[in-house]
């Protein structure tokens, strides 16, 4: 009965910190996630698991739950977070995205409460470790805003979100739904048109570039349309089940993200529940 049940608790674990990161995607959610007893905690101990798509999905989920400003001293404070991200960053078998993604979520959750020198003193000084870690190859990571048209439901986004999570060299994302955008951070060494080449690869959805002119304007410049070629994550099992992968289009929104709060209620109560089971006895 043990064996069975830790041969049930690897996909599990996946299964849940997917939905974690899901709802930690609508910011209407934020505060409640951190808010709950069993989530954050959940999240801390995700980050030492040993299947790397859990760890990594872990990180996402934290990165979209440090966006929300009152949320962060809460986050930085809480029992081994800071001291599990650097367990991340310094492990030697970490992906290198996710190392920056580690690192990436250790800034923010670091400069919470520094002034603003300490602040950038401390964020160079863990970029300039992430980098070492990553070794001498990779450059620093760049920041994309790509405006998606047909990004308009809660099942688009999550087609976009498949799509970016198998490019070799994507380290993480935030969607800002109600203007139809994405940002993504990438390696540096990976070109934006790849990521115009997935997105256009879901059928439904196609990809423009938001960039500043001089004056300070933003302008959406098109990508070309030959597809370039984009190296995949082989080695990372797919995030989320076929069937929440639609793949017909549809005429109009379905459902708007954050317009079923009880829905998303319901369902933190059930991975808190599965938390508990899990990890505290």
């Amino acid at each position: 009965e043990k064996m069975n049940s830790a041969m049930g608790e690897e996909p599990d674990a996946l299964s849940v910190v997917n939905q974690l990161r899901d709802l930690a995607a609508d910011p209407l959610n934020r505060r409640a996630i951190v808010q709950d007893q069993g989530c954050l905690p959940g999240l801390i101990l995700f980050l030492d698991h040993p299947n790397p798509p859990v760890v990594h999905s872990a990180l996402l989920a934290l990165r979209y739950l440090a966006e929300c400003r009152v949320n962060r001293e809460k986050m930085k404070s809480e029992l081994g977070m800071m001291l599990s991200l650097q367990n991340v960053i310094q492990k030697t078998t970490t992906p290198g995205e996710t190392k920056l993604l580690a690192s990436e979520v250790y800034d923010i959750l670091q400069s919470s409460n520094m002034s603003d020198m300490d602040n950038v003193n401390e964020m160079n000084y863990r970029r300039r470790k992430a980098q070492f870690f990553l070794g001498s190859t990779n450059k620093r990571a760049k920041t994309v805003v790509l405006h998606i048209d047909g990004l308009d439901d809660s099942s688009r986004r999550n087609l976009c979100e498949e799509a970016l999570l198998k490019i070799k060299g994507v380290i993480s994302f935030t969607f800002q739904m109600a203007v139809q955008r994405c940002v993504v951070r990438i390696r540096s060494d990976l070109k934006a048109e790849a990521l115009a080449t997935a997105i256009a690869s879901t059928k439904v959805m196609k990809a423009q570039q938001v960039v500043k002119s001089e004056s300070g304007e933003e302008m959406l410049v098109p990508f070309q349309d030959t597809p370039v070629e984009v190296e995949q994550n082989t080695d990372l099992p797919e995030y989320l089940p076929e069937d929440e992968s639609p793949t017909k289009e549809q005429d109009k929104a379905v459902s708007r993200v954050g317009s079923h709060p009880e829905g998303a209620a319901s369902w933190l109560s059930t991975a808190a529940n599965f938390l508990s089971r899990s990890f505290y006895w």
